[in-house]
């Protein structure tokens, strides 16, 4: 795994910010109903791959004993700085391919909100699961978010005068099937359900449900922005009425698998 392209991407990247627009809010409100819906209050939790803790600060103002561990430095720093005063969660420096600081079962959820959208290899994808599964209690889940591959291909490839596609297929960005071929340096690895069966199938890992965090909304993202707020209210809940739909979670832009052990 090349951690640099990660690193410079997160140095320069206002991730604290992302979840605070009302767009991507819609991802955020979506992922905690689960999490709350899943995991009892008073739950530990290990955030794996935390960013600068928008979900572990939320899980901790819950009432969840969050520990969490980010791989970037900034991101760190960032965590650390936004802590309400009081507050008590361990943040450590650390890989998703590496939990062995952690001892076995000894989490009730882990959560992998980002580090399966940068490992672009499938023997990653299975180490950064397995570890995950190895840590989590028996009765515990594990929530896995991924980016998919038709969004990107809509929202991305196609937009403007589609001509982005046509170079993507001529380099190789873009398979004949149109599945997205990805590197280090494009940071982010997009995948179809056929994908995320395969890995659980080979993980040991059994699916409660998946979700579409965020569906349609990275489709009409300007408009969303500019929602009176009732209509925002309205368009949130016309989302969560629908973002289990099986025929529609390979359209949207971040899904949310929450597995137990086999």
């Amino acid at each position: 795994m090349n951690t640099s392209y990660i690193t410079d991407y997160y140095n320069n990247y206002n991730e604290d910010e992302r979840t605070k627009s009302r767009h991507g809010a819609v991802e955020f409100l979506t992922n905690m109903k689960y999490i709350r819906a899943y995991v009892p209050q008073g739950a530990r939790i290990l955030d794996v791959g935390a960013g600068t803790g928008v979900y572990s600060m939320a899980l901790a103002m819950d009432g969840y004993d969050v520990h969490a561990l980010e791989l970037v430095e900034h991101n760190i720093e960032v965590f650390r700085s936004n802590l309400p005063e009081g507050a008590n969660i361990p943040v450590e420096q650390g890989n998703a391919l590496d939990l062995s600081r952690f001892a076995d079962e000894s989490f009730d959820a882990v959560l992998l909100f980002g580090p399966l959208y940068h490992l672009y290899t499938k023997k990653d994808k299975l180490t950064a699961l397995g570890e995950a599964k190895r840590v989590l209690k028996p009765e515990g889940h594990l929530f896995a978010a991924y980016c998919m591959n038709e969004a990107t291909v809509i929202h991305d490839a196609f937009a403007g005068d589609g001509s982005k596609a046509l170079y993507y297929l001529k380099s190789g960005m873009l398979a004949a099937d149109y599945h997205c071929i990805s590197e280090p340096a494009d940071l982010f690895e997009m995948v179809r359900l056929e994908d995320i069966d395969e890995l659980n199938r080979e993980s040991g890992l059994k699916r409660e449900k998946i979700v579409a965090s965020d569906l349609f909304t990275i489709y009409i993202r300007d408009q969303v922005e500019h929602f009176s707020d009732a209509v925002y209210q309205a368009y949130v809940k016309y989302h969560l009425s629908i973002c289990e739909r099986p025929d529609l979670i390979g359209a949207t832009n971040h899904s949310l698998d929450i597995l137990t052990k086999k």
